[in-house]
């Protein structure tokens, strides 16, 4: 299985949805320009986002490559947003969705942008 972050680490009542876990289990990491990161580097992404957003319980899942923006599920609210990493972290929300799924439309409606 992919290497995620460790249960134990995660915000006190999150777990990953199941449809997340189904869609890696196909072996779906690269949807140019959206990327899953896995071990190392997510939990690189997961340290560095838990201290510059200190106020919010982000568990990232996604990022793009052509900039700083990372999908992630803010556990505080169960819904998937968007956020500028590296930006003001009071800043809006680059996006929100009400779960993975709307987020994998949106994700894929880039692909087509991108390799268009």
């Amino acid at each position: 299985m992919t290497e995620l972050i460790d249960e134990s680490e995660l915000p006190t009542g999150f777990s990953y949805p199941r449809e997340f876990i189904a869609f890696l289990n196909l072996g779906m990491t690269n949807l140019t320009p959206w990327w899953i990161p896995t071990g190392e580097m997510l939990q690189d992404r997961y340290s560095g986002l838990r201290g510059r957003f200190s106020e919010r319980d982000l568990v990232p899942f996604a990022e793009r490559q052509d900039n700083d923006d990372v999908a992630c599920w803010d556990a505080q609210s169960g819904k998937v947003v968007v956020v500028h990493d590296f930006g003001d972290p009071r800043a809006p929300d680059r996006a929100t969705f009400e779960d993975f799924f709307g987020w994998l439309r949106r994700a894929i409606e880039d692909l087509i942008a991108f390799h268009s």
